[in-house]
């Protein structure tokens, strides 16, 4: 398309918003007039929800009082709305039971708030770079998004990224969707702004979300040797390496640094090719705040697999620890010749010849031999396009906006972004700390309920961009 001229309507409630994830998609779907409503004769199986369902069937979900259906519901998210629609769409689904939705979903057009949807890649995200072997976290319907069943999609294709771009083309919302686009700053504009003004490369609208997710800077560890080339920070560097034949059952083990999923993703990789694995990670094992801990044993075996193998394999050392702590080159313990975790440890520094020293919490150091190290300690968000990449914007503004320590502070019930200086700016999904798509969900129906209290125009913003 000729950014020249294209043209963005601007209406009251008009929205622009930087990500064509889930998240991206999910608001879109809502936006384009998609409605939810109480089933006629539906039910629910928490009795103080469905009594408060019953009071006002005739109104949709988006009219209704969102903190009033929030009391008194507990959930795997800290986000009340979140609670509140995952246990809408899959009632119970947290006991792998697949109760019905009580909600329908009727196509109002009049409803329609005009937006723009704006990605670099095609519709679904970050999700385009994690096919391959990189597991999810749910293949059923925990991933999948309001009225299009992702098990149906599964039998046919069982592909997640081709699920959320088949989503987009089924729900009629590619005229909202603007792929192949990077946003290079958001600005507010003064409120007696002309929207009528045309300026090449750039767009003009009253409200804007950040849904851009936190997969585009791989976080560093900040350590000698972290640059070497056996040293990776994704997990599609193991994959390239594994589709080379450099990695099979006689090379030295692999290192995996972290405890998230995708760690636990490169772990299983490894293990699949008989590849010794070594797994490094600073929290306990029993820690509650161990992702590990927090999935369901029955619906996730193969995380659950991992998380056994960091609890019943664990590096014993066999020797005392060295006298001189601060030695870098401290003598190697015994190892397993399979899989060793390494809980409370952190890397002191990687070697050229392939060597990597770990130091536990008390001090004692272990070198171990490897054929590469994967960092996979989580990821940054880009937000270059704000002042200061977004910082102002996190529960602590002193520190770098992340996913899991310090995510973009938002009113729960409006997702409206706190900091921000004005009226306008909303934000959702991992920015927010909803890493889950079943909660991410609940972000779309708080700002999409927040669009209908606008009665007026009451900020501008201009969004900058380039398109490739």
């Amino acid at each position: 398309k000729d950014l020249h001229s294209f043209k963005f309507p601007l209406g009251n409630q008009t929205f622009r918003f930087s990500g064509n994830g889930p998240s991206g998609i999910c608001l879109s779907y809502l936006l384009s007039g998609y409605t939810p409503y109480l089933s006629a004769g539906a039910s629910h199986p928490n009795p103080l929800l469905h009594s408060k369902l019953g009071e006002q069937p005739h109104l949709s979900l988006l009219q209704q009082d969102l903190e009033y259906l929030c009391e008194g519901l507990e959930g795997r998210s800290s986000n009340p709305v979140a609670v509140l629609f995952d246990s809408l769409l899959l009632p119970d689904s947290d006991f792998g039971l697949d109760h019905t939705s009580p909600l329908e979903w009727r196509f109002e057009p009049e409803r329609a708030v005009p937006h723009l949807v704006l990605g670099k890649g095609p519709p679904g995200g970050a999700w385009h770079a994690m096919e391959g072997s990189m597991l999810t976290l749910s293949l059923a319907n925990w991933m999948e998004l309001p009225g299009l069943k992702l098990k149906d999609w599964m039998r046919e294709k069982p592909e997640i990224a081709s699920y959320y771009q088949h989503y987009v083309s089924q729900m009629s919302l590619e005229q909202n969707s603007a792929c192949g686009t990077t946003v290079t700053s958001v600005t507010r504009q003064p409120g007696n702004q002309d929207v009528s003004e045309e300026e090449p490369f750039s767009l003009l609208a009253h409200n804007v979300v950040l849904a851009t997710g936190t997969h585009d800077i791989p976080a560093r560890l900040g350590v000698e040797g972290e640059s070497l080339p056996f040293v990776c920070h994704s997990f599609w560097e193991l994959e390239a390496a594994i589709s080379g034949g450099e990695l099979d059952q006689t090379s030295d083990p692999v290192l995996v640094v972290g405890a998230g999923l995708t760690a636990a993703d490169a772990v299983l990789a490894a293990h699949h090719l008989n590849t010794p694995v070594y797994h490094a990670f600073r929290r306990p094992v029993a820690d509650p705040g161990l992702i590990f801990n927090q999935l369901p044993k029955l619906l996730y075996p193969e995380y659950h697999k991992v998380h056994q193998m960091m609890i019943q394999q664990q590096h014993r050392p066999t020797t005392p620890p060295p006298q001189d702590h601060a030695h870098p080159d401290s003598t190697p313990s015994s190892l397993s010749p399979s899989t060793s975790s390494f809980p409370c440890h952190r890397v002191v520094a990687f070697r050229p010849d392939g060597k990597c020293i770990l130091e536990s919490d008390s001090g004692q150091r272990t070198v171990v031999q490897v054929s590469k190290a994967l960092v996979l300690i989580g990821a940054h968000p880009n937000l270059s396009f704000l002042d200061d990449n977004g910082r102002p914007l996190g529960i602590n503004p002193k520190e770098p906006v992340t996913c899991r320590r310090n995510p973009i502070e938002v009113d729960p019930f409006t997702n409206k972004v706190v900091a921000a200086d004005g009226p306008g700016m909303y934000a959702m999904g991992p920015l927010v700390g909803e890493n889950f798509v079943r909660f991410l969900k609940g972000g779309a129906l708080a700002i999409a309920i927040k669009t209908r209290e606008q009665k007026k125009k009451i900020c501008l913003f201009k969004c900058s961009l380039f398109w490739f």
